[in-house]
């Protein structure tokens, strides 16, 4: 254990405390508000006490990181190969994992997107993990018998034009989200959804506690 890693007297907090606190400061102000000593003192904590849980700044931000993965990559990918009856349905799944908080963190995927445009590391991330999300979707699609090239594509409209959304923060009120919605899937699918996966849908939407007004599409 290091000079800077030993452990502080009295109360030094948790790390999954650290975490949410940086998590907080990533997502309203961006990566330039996670450091120590503000983090500190938003928790009531000496600034030593950090070192009992993470090496420096840069093993926080790296949790950060990993913590981003969690909240968005691995729920997207679990999404496409989640059981559907029809492509519709299948499509339904995917809009329903970007739509939850969740299981896609869009305020956190945005600020992780800031953050690459400063730092290269961060950039590559994003980039790997645009690239998994993609194959998630384009293997989802080749399921249902498109071609390797109409499949890619279809990939990449459903893809772009949910980063679009979060890329430009755009906002709609439930009834439109809901009302656009068939229309999405039957851009993305070919095939329109039935009632009753539209109905089964909106009620397993309207059960996700603390659905924002943020989008998908």
């Amino acid at each position: 254990m290091t000079e800077h890693s030993q452990p502080a007297s009295g109360w030094r907090g948790s790390r999954d405390g650290w975490l949410e606190a940086g998590y907080k400061a990533l997502i309203e102000n961006g990566v330039d508000a996670v450091k120590i000593m503000p983090l500190a003192r938003q928790l009531g904590l000496s600034r030593t006490s950090f070192y009992w849980f993470f090496e420096d700044r840069e093993a926080l931000l790296a949790a950060l990181l990993d913590g981003w993965a969690a909240r968005t990559t691995e729920p997207l990918v679990a999404a496409t190969r989640q059981y559907a009856e029809t492509q519709a349905e299948a499509m339904l799944n995917v809009i329903g994992c970007f739509v939850s908080p969740d299981t896609f963190d869009s305020r956190l995927e945005f600020a992780i997107r800031s953050w690459a445009l400063q730092d290269q590391d961060v950039m590559r991330r994003v980039e790997a993990a645009d690239t998994a999300r993609l194959a998630a979707l384009t293997a989802m699609v080749r399921r249902w018998g498109h071609k390797p090239d109409v499949a890619d594509v279809r990939a990449r409209a459903i893809y772009l034009v949910q980063i679009g959304y979060i890329s430009m923060q755009a906002e709609e009120d439930l009834q439109t989200r809901l009302a656009r919605i068939p229309t999405y899937v039957e851009i993305y699918t070919g095939t329109a959804p039935e009632p009753r996966e539209m109905a089964r849908f909106i009620a397993q939407l309207r059960g996700v506690e603390g659905i924002s007004e943020k989008s998908s599409g």
